[in-house]
């Protein structure tokens, strides 16, 4: 398999972990989002969407990367990210898509390239605007945590990572580098700190991929 990829792309990084996490041997395959090589006419023969990442598999190719993770699951099940019964599962899956589909989409590159380039926002700006949708998203995930009968103090949704944290560390690690407080979300800082513990994300982080700048 072949991941198309980006050190500092959210979604890319979801993949790596779980391509980690499962033990699966992959290539990793740099995209540059800074020089907007997603656009060029190889990569969009790769994914038509000119999105990261993309995975290329045997079968073809998956651009999107819950899309990628659940695949990877239904494919390779005997590291599970979906673990549990059905009712365990849709608790893994809202907090996924709690930072999947609520934060990310407003928060990504395309989107502040487009506030700074096109609507002529400010730094500052641009950045109030991302730490907004971020605290906004961090207060309802910490309330959903302190509900939850599955979180423990360790991982989001039990004693071993799932799909929620591989998709709440990536998130973290953005927050971070907007100097979001995270002091005012302990138990998501708690499962950030466990997860990065683990080789699988330590090896998956953006400072550690060939393509970090």
């Amino acid at each position: 398999m072949k991941l198309y990829t980006y050190f500092r792309s959210s979604a890319a990084y979801r993949v790596r972990i779980a391509l980690n996490l499962k033990g699966l041997k992959h290539e990793l395959v740099p995209v540059n989002l800074l020089e907007s090589a997603q656009n060029s006419k190889d990569y969009l023969d790769v994914n038509p969407q000119g999105l990261l990442p993309a995975l290329a598999t045997e079968k073809g190719n998956i651009g999107q990367s819950l899309a990628i993770l659940e695949w990877l699951e239904a494919e390779f099940p005997d590291t599970s990210i979906l673990p549990g019964d059905h009712w365990h599962q849709a608790q893994i899956r809202n907090l996924s898509y709690a930072v999947a589909c609520d934060i990310h989409p407003i928060d990504n590159l395309r989107i502040l390239k487009y506030l700074s380039n096109e609507l002529k926002i400010s730094d500052d700006a641009k950045t109030t605007w991302y730490k907004h949708w971020v605290e906004v998203g961090f207060e309802k995930i910490e309330a959903m945590l302190e509900m939850s009968e599955l979180y423990n103090g360790n991982f989001c949704c039990g004693d071993t990572p799932t799909l929620a944290d591989i998709n709440l560390v990536p998130q973290v690690f953005n927050a971070l580098r907007f100097k979001v407080d995270m002091s005012a979300y302990p138990k998501i800082a708690a499962v950030y700190e466990k997860c990065n513990e683990l080789q699988a994300f330590i090896d998956a982080a953006p400072q550690n991929q060939f393509d970090a700048k």
